[in-house]
Parts: C-alpha cells; structure tokens; sequence
C-alpha cells in the first residue's frame, strides 16, 4: 500500500495568514477526519457516529472533546503519570464551545451515538487553536457522510487600541478590551461568548457581526473541501414515525389543560403537578375510550405528542397573550432578596434571592501561596481570583449521585469569573476564591451568581469599582412573531429559540454568553434583546445597591491582614538569610507568614497575618533589615566586638560599623584597654561614613561629646604622612616590620 494522497483546500484570514484543511491522509478508518494547519499550528478533528440505534432512545448522545498534547509545545506532563489525562478546565470550556454551535445543527430525529475529538498536535506559542477547534470539528463534519446541516466556524474577535481584529495572536491579545468567541454558520449567528471592559451594545453588535462575516468564508472552503472529497451526499436518516390518531387524541384532551396550567402564573411546582394532572386525566380518559393495553402499546406516541403540545401551547400563550408562566411581562424581573455577612466565619458572603433561583456565596482571601497553578500546554501562570459554582441535584428538587465537576458548571464558574474581574482592582495582593453553592434553581442560577458573587466582594471589602449584575434573555419566535424574554425561567430555557447571559455594570456590559436553538438571530431582535437586558441589568444593579452600596472599608476581623513592603534587591539575601535562617526565625517569632519575589531590581516583600501586631513586628524587623541610614543619622549601639584598633558596634540589626579607637574620645587613647569597653556595652554612636562600593559604615562617638576646653584640631595629614596600616588596621611602625638578617644583633 503507498503513501495516501491528502485532499486539501485553504482560506486566508484578514491578515493574510492561510489555514489549510486536509483530508484523506491520517484516521481513515473515521467516519470524517480533518488535519487543519495554521503555520506551525495542527489539530486533527475526528468524528465517528453509529449506525445501529439504541432501543429506546430519545435523545442526541453527542459528545465533543477538545484535547491539547503536551508533545505539541514540546513538553512533558508535569503529573504523575506524564501524560495526558482527563480534560482540564480550559480544554472543556472549548469542548462546550463548539459543541454549543454544533449540536442545534444535526437532524431532530437523528439520534445515533456520536463523538467529535480535536487534538492539538503542534502549536506556535502566539497561536490560539482555541478559535480554531470549531472550524476543524465542522470540516471532519463535512467530511464525512454523517447528516449535518453545517458547515459552521468560530472566530475570536478582539478590539486592540480600538481596532477589530479576527483571531489575534496570543501577545496582541493581551491588549485587547474586548474579545469574544463567535459561532456561526453562513448565514446564522449561532454562539456568542466573551468579555470586554464595560463596553456598550453596539460595540458588542459591531464584533459580532464582523465575525459572522468572516466566518463565511471559512464556510466556503468546507463546502470546497466537501466537494473534492466526494461527500456531499449524507446518511439516510428515518424519517420519525407518525400517529395522527394519537395526536389528535392528545390534542383533544390535554390543550385546554395545558393552557390553564400555564396561564395560571403558579410556581414551578405547582405548575409542573398540573401539567401532570391533566397528563393523567388525559390517560384515563384514553384507557376508557381504548383499554389499558391501547395506552400501553401507544405510550411512546403518547409522550412524545404530549410533550410538543406542551411546548406549542405555552409559545402561542407568549405570542398572543403576552403573559408568561409565571405571570410576568415580557420585560419584567422576579421579585429579588438578598443578604450580605450571612455566614459568619467566612471573609465574605451573601445570598441573592430571584424568584425561585437562589446562590449563597462565599468568598476567602488567601495569600500567594494559595494561588491557583494553571498549567496547560501553551501557558504556565498562578491565577489569583478563583471562582466556583456548585450545582446540587437538591436545588431542583432531585435525586441525583454525585459525580463531581460537570461540564457546566465549570462553564458557569467561568462566565461568573470573567465579569467579576472586569471590575476588580489591578495588583490587588489577595488570592480571592468565591463558592457560588445553588440552593434554589428554576432558571439563571449563572446570573445569580454573578450577582451573589459581587455582594461577597463588597461584604469582604474587597475594593471592587463597583457591583456586576447578571441578567438571561430568551426569545420565542415563531415566523414573523417574536417575543424577547427577560429574567427566563428554567421552562422558558427549554422551550424557548435562545438563551442570551449579559453581565455588566452601569457603564456597560462585561461578558456574554448566547446560543441559539433556531437558525439564527435576525441583527434587529439581537438589537432589542441587547436593549431589553440593559434595562434588567441595571434594574438589578439598583437592587445589590440597596442591599449594599459600597465595598466594607475594612477587611473582617478574622482575615488574613497583608501588607506589601518595597526593598532593594541587595538586601533580599539578608531577609532570608543562609538557608532561610532569618526569614524562618521571623515567621516563628512574629507568627506572620513571610514571602519574597524579586521583580527587576526590587524585592517585594509580602507579609499576611490576621493580627496586625503580627503585621507590624515582621514589617519593622523586615524594614530594619532592609533600611540604608544617613550619614548623619545617631544610633543606639552595642559593643559586638572589640580589636587593638577599635570596637565593631551593631547599630541596626545585620547593620554594624567600626568605632575607630581614634573616634571613641576626643582625648588620645593609646590602648582599648584604657576604654573600659565590653562586649555587650550600650553606646550611642553617629554615622559619619558609609562606602557604598564596600558596604562599610564608619561610626563616631566623639562627635557626640561636647569638646574639651582648649582642645586643638590636629591637621590632616596627606596620605604620604600617615602610617602605614597592617592587617589588624593598626599603625606599623618600623620596628614591626620582620627582621632582615642584617638587623639582627651580633654575637
């Protein structure tokens, strides 16, 4: 067997670079695969779907995995095991990006076993394949005969120094104050997810449009690609079975019910036991009518029909009575709650009430050891603001086991993160970590913790510029009727065509998140849901300012109290001292945790304690280390040692000088021992020398003394004059030098 010839087409971004999509020459044995290139950048995206269907099944088992290998960026897993092993937090964030765009876009009734893999395997360092893993997952689509209703592609776009830019490069998009992650297909916007600095709707809208055009093009060289390949006819798919009989019957029996029940404006449960008590009037009626066997043997239709009734009659309700579940209007806001300094040992909470969706948050300010180690394949760094969000089954009234972290509430946590940062201060030393535990759900628990989140942080004292707010749209729309939903509740996410998050301040908004279930968001209706989410938000921002308006001016009495302190980078060694010696007897004496990072030609030092006695006792230790005195400057000294030619005085801790003989008295001393000094000795000395080139300080006590009367200055003597100095820094006089045989003394 030779080498495979690879079927290849390419598209050019904006700037020029070109991506290349390839088939026919790795993973043949899939359904569909495609090796995308971007310069150094290659990803192989796979997808494989069964041809037998499960008995039984009712829904789309559709699984998308996003997979970057270390070997990519020339690493090696830093685990245990050195290789890769479940996804991490990043790489299932960009899992449930293209899955969002292409999950709505398969048959309704396709529902065979389907998996998408994207692997990264080689990457540039200021590439981004994040942007590019939807586009690969379509193509491996396209590629293949499985039944899609595609292509589609992401783009980020990102604003640097006011400008858009498609798929910026890692260091240019560090500049960036606004990116978003686009979704589309060639015609329909279908995902929307990013942050921005409290930026306005229509800079929002502008970005989003622009990365549904490029996307076109993207579009274009799958359809090529499709093409060349030869797959452009697709799998069969069975048409789903029909019962006219059965869904007539449902229809005569449950509209009048399924009305009443949503027109009532009860509670979640409520209504739910009301759908179901018509439910079952319904099957009565049918086993009297049929027999018990009937409703058996129909049970399948029964389900199906009486489900899309449901949905039918609460859509035509929105539409034509402009009255919604629970009784709201179309623009109208749950009733809100909510509380701050609710748990009384933490460092921050709150519980934030809307509706029946409640979050209790929690939030904890740790020091730089408690800082969140991100390491994937093209990055290595410490996040300092970690956020959270648990998702118990109870919060819904099930029974569910515990399984751990699901897929969405690591998307959760991540949309809640991304605002909350755009307001907190810059280089603030606390690692903050907030908990979002959802208590109550029916609908927005995400945007609840936004909102339970920022009350936390005012609670704490972090000092946030101000509150974030969340708010969930929907949308229901039926032909040219169309009804945007503010606030949506659980109910209205599942039956309703979108859901859209908006967070933001007064200023503007700080992140996104919208998918779509229908083919698209006409840029009018994205236009009026942006409008109608500016009007909750800040209606929602009013409600956290009159719970709190303002961030605490302190810190509870039970955090952990940090201060940073500047030093010059020499003095570093000194503060640690030989094999931490000092530093160690510092955090032992004083109790205060201690923590040194050289940043160019400084030593930050960071101190955290919760006693701010503690705070003070390390911070003047540290500073006593670290401080340069004056020439000028007087001192309590201690004798540390005494020589033939002075005495060494420690005047600051790790600081000692000499005390020349010369500078003890203004009288002649001619020995140290006629000074009565000790090593122990208490003096008061002055600085009146320092060598920087050296590090010595030459101290004086003299010059502290009043002069005695009549007392005559000696004159300086030059350099040729003064004698000579031996190793103990004492004159040599000339009978000190060593004998030459001529010296010696004759016999």
């Amino acid at each position: 067997m030779g080498k495979q010839t690879a079927i290849t087409t390419s598209l050019h971004l904006p700037d020029g670079r070109e991506i290349v999509l390839e088939t026919g020459k790795l993973a043949a044995q899939a359904d569909g695969s495609v090796l995308l290139r971007m310069g150094k950048t290659m990803m192989l995206a796979t997808v494989v779907s069964t041809r037998e269907l499960k008995e039984g099944q009712s829904f789309f088992p559709l699984s998308v995995d996003y997979q970057e290998k270390f070997a990519a960026a020339g690493r090696i897993p830093g685990n245990f095991f050195r290789r890769e092993t479940r996804l991490n937090d990043y790489e299932i964030l960009i899992s449930r990006l293209a899955d969002r765009v292409i999950r709505p876009l398969f048959p309704d009734n396709y529902m065979f076993d389907t998996q998408i893999m994207v692997s990264l395997l080689s990457c540039d360092k200021d590439d981004m394949p994040d942007a590019l893993v939807g586009l690969a997952a379509s193509a491996a689509l396209v590629a293949s005969d499985i039944p899609f209703e595609g292509p589609i592609s992401e783009v980020r776009v990102a604003r640097i120094n006011g400008e858009f830019v498609i798929n910026p490069g890692r260091a240019a998009l560090a500049n960036a104050d606004m990116e978003i992650i686009v979704g589309a297909t060639a015609y329909d916007i279908l995902m929307v997810e990013g942050e921005m600095a409290e930026c306005s709707e229509e800079d929002l809208i502008a970005a989003i449009l622009l990365g549904q055009t490029e996307i076109k093009n993207h579009c274009v060289a799958q359809l090529r690609l499709a093409e060349l390949c030869g797959k452009t006819e697709k799998r069969a798919v069975e048409p789903i079975v029909e019962n006219e009989e059965v869904k007539a019957l449902v229809a005569k029996y449950c509209t009048e019910g399924y009305h009443a029940a949503a027109i009532a404006g009860s509670g979640k449960h409520e209504r739910k036991a009301a759908f179901k008590a018509t439910d079952e009037e319904m099957r009565t009626v049918l086993a009297e009518l049929h027999g018990e066997e009937w409703v058996v043997e129909h049970k399948s239709f029964i389900s199906r029909y009486s489900y899309k009734l449901q949905k039918t009659v609460i859509r035509e309700m929105m539409l034509t009575e402009k009255v919604r579940l629970d009784g709201r209007k179309m623009n109208e806001i749950r009733p809100i709650w909510s509380e701050v300094d609710y748990l009384p040992t933490t460092h921050g909470s709150s519980v934030f009430t809307r509706g029946e969706t409640q979050a209790l948050a929690s939030l904890t300010l740790g020091t730089k050891l408690d800082e969140q180690m991100v390491d994937i394949v093209m990055d290595h760094h410490n996040s300092k603001f970690i956020l959270h969000y648990n998702f118990p089954a109870f919060s819904t009234g099930e029974v569910k086991p515990n399984r751990g972290t699901s897929r969405r509430e690591v998307g959760h946590a991540n949309l809640a993160r991304r605002s909350l940062m755009q307001v907190m201060p810059p280089n603030y030393p606390y690692t903050v970590r907030i908990i979002s535990d959802i208590l109550e759900s029916n609908g927005s628990s995400s945007m609840a913790t936004v909102c339970a989140a920022s009350l936390a942080l005012h609670d704490a004292g972090v000092p946030v510029t101000s509150h974030v707010s969340g708010i969930a749209m929907g949308l229901i729309k039926e032909g040219d009727r169309a009804a945007i939903l503010s606030d949506i509740l659980g109910d209205e996410d599942h039956l309703g065509d979108m859901d859209f998050k908006v967070t933001g301040t007064e200023k503007g908004i700080c992140a996104v998140q919208m998918d779509m279930k229908i083919d698209g968001l006409p840029e009018e209706l994205l236009r009026a849901a942006l409008a109608q989410a500016r009007e909750g938000r800040l209606h929602i921002l009013a409600k956290l300012s009159e719970t709190m308006s303002k961030p605490n001016d302190d810190l509870k009495p039970h955090a952990p109290r940090m201060v940073t302190i500047e030093i010059e980078s020499q003095f570093i060694g000194a503060v640690i001292g030989p094999g931490g010696k000092i530093i160690q007897e510092m955090q032992k004496e004083t109790g205060c945790v201690i923590q040194i990072e050289e940043v160019g030609k400084k030593g930050i030092v960071t101190l955290s304690s919760s006693d701010q006695s503690s705070l003070d006792a390390a911070k003047a230790k540290i500073m006593a280390i670290a401080f340069v005195p004056a020439v000028g400057d007087v001192f309590d000294g201690v004798v540390a040692q005494l020589q033939p030619y002075g005495a060494f005085v420690d005047f600051l801790p790790s600081k000692s000088g000499l005390l020349h003989i010369s500078e003890i008295a203004w009288e002649r001393i001619a020995s140290m021992d006629d000074t009565g000094f000790k090593e122990g000795d208490k003096i008061k000395v002055k600085l009146v020398d320092y060598d920087e080139k050296t590090g010595k300080f030459r101290l004086s006590h003299k010059v502290l003394l009043d002069k005695p009367e009549g007392y005559v200055e000696r004159p300086e003597r030059s350099a040729d004059d003064r004698p000579r100095r031996d190793n103990n820094d004492r004159p040599r006089r000339d009978n000190d030098r060593p004998r030459r045989d001529d010296d010696r003394p004759r016999r």
